[in-house]
């Protein structure tokens, strides 16, 4: 008769070493596991606790600017170098890697209204309030590395400036919107669409013959440079500062508005934003998406930084702050997706993380696992009532939470007024209009 017993292998279940770990064995059985659910949920909330503890975003301060930073760009080859413009007219290279100033140019007599960089990263392109375009090479090492390569002197002041993503060619905007070939001293290509002056002038990262600006007349107007005459626009009721377009969307673009949100569209349908994003509390100044094209970080003249999320109801899932920030005019996201830059009026350059709680430096398997799970629990209890409220809280100076108050306050009481006057007039006299309609005056082809 054989007898069945039970056998077992001691290096399944023994620790070589008395610092190994011991090993714990699991049954998925969800019969042998009734409290699964209760546990996991604990687990969630302690996580979502710990990320609000270690939400520590603020890295470093990026010190030598004498005036207010107005503008920024960064370089399309390198992931550590960045060059700011500022009021007084000088230009800086930073390394981002030791946070260091690693050129300074005293590039325009007055504000230096706009930088970019070339797609072969070899050269950067400044305009400013004294009429001149000038070309600059990126290395900081170069023979006669403060003078420009080229100066060219204009008629009208330009207020931004892009460069094409894979040709020679970039594109000016002031009383005009000009197209110019690095060769030429004249633009190939002016286009004219009444007499306002021009913010800003962005082409598409994935249809490259493709850019977008705004302009004073409170509208957004859409270009193709192979054409000759601009393409169409929507027209907004107030100025939009600008417009960037997601670089993983080729026909969706994001707005920034003096009316305290953020517009995003899809350019085939202009009669109805895509979404609003709200929360701001003053003029938003500038706006920039991130490589993954999921998110988009947006400076304010409340001085404040928040962060949205493009599929989201509208509401920010960050907010950056610090006392002494002022008025942010610029804000820039980094190539790798893991840092934010902003420049603002007190002359300073700052260094955030986009995600705050992400822990900088080497992180060790076990770390990055664990890492994954929580976010997965979080994401799978994250409108638990408990979790929502913790994971959402964020603390703001008084002056912006004072500000929010009263915007809810005013929105509620234009919502009363407006249901009050559909439930005394005549039925179907007063239509409904939705907010993604509401603000659009005309959209014209």
């Amino acid at each position: 008769m054989k007898v069945k017993v039970l056998s077992r292998n001691p290096d399944d279940y023994l620790r070589e070493t008395k610092r190994d770990i011991h090993k714990v064995f699991r049954n998925y059985n969800p019969v042998l596991h009734p409290f699964e659910a209760p546990r996991e949920y604990l687990r969630a909330l302690n996580a979502t606790k710990l990320d609000r503890v270690f939400a520590k975003p603020f890295i470093a301060s990026l010190d030598g600017h004498r005036d207010g930073v107005c503008c920024m760009c960064r370089h399309r080859k390198k992931l550590s170098s960045i060059f700011s413009g500022s009021c007084d007219g000088e230009i800086r290279q930073w390394n981002l890697t030791n946070r260091q100033c690693i050129r300074t140019l005293q590039g325009h007599t007055g504000f230096v209204r706009g930088l970019t960089c070339s797609a072969d990263g070899n050269m950067f392109i400044s305009v400013g309030d004294d009429k001149t375009i000038k070309h600059w090479n990126t290395d900081a090492l170069s023979e006669g590395r403060d003078f420009p390569i080229n100066t060219l002197v204009t008629k009208s002041l330009y207020t931004g400036v892009d460069h094409h993503w894979t040709e020679a060619t970039y594109a000016t905007c002031g009383q005009t919107v000009d197209i110019w070939n690095l060769e030429r001293a004249e633009p190939i290509r002016v286009y004219k669409w009444g007499m306002d002056s021009v913010n800003s002038v962005r082409f598409n990262p994935v249809e490259t013959n493709l850019c977008i600006s705004t302009v004073v007349d409170r509208s957004i107007r859409l270009y193709d440079i192979r054409a000759a005459v601009p393409l169409n626009k929507v027209t907004l009721k107030l100025k939009s500062n600008v417009a960037v377009w997601n670089p993983m969307e080729a026909y969706v673009f994001t707005a920034a508005n003096e009316d305290h949100n953020l517009y995003t569209f899809d350019m085939r349908k202009l009669d109805a934003a895509v979404n609003v994003h709200t929360d701001h509390t003053d003029a938003v100044l500038d706006v920039d998406y991130s490589p993954t094209g999921r998110e988009f970080v947006s400076g304010s003249y409340d001085r404040s930084i928040r962060i949205f999320p493009v599929l989201s109801s509208g509401k920010s899932r960050e907010v950056y702050h610090t006392k002494r920030m002022q008025r942010v005019f610029t804000v820039r996201w980094s190539a790798d997706n893991r840092y934010i830059l902003s420049g603002s009026d007190e002359t300073n350059i700052r260094m955030w993380k986009a995600r705050a709680s992400e822990k900088l430096g080497m992180v060790t398997p076990r770390e990055k696992a664990a890492t994954v799970y929580n976010d997965k629990l979080k994401e799978k209890f994250a409108y638990h009532p408990q979790v929502k409220r913790i994971a959402r809280h964020r603390h703001v100076p008084k002056s912006i939470y004072q500000a929010m108050k009263e915007k809810r306050l005013i929105k509620e009481s234009q919502r009363k007024k407006e249901q009050n006057v559909r439930m005394h007039s005549k039925h179907g006299s007063v239509p409904r209009v939705v907010e993604k309609k509401k603000h659009i005056v005309t959209f014209q082809e």
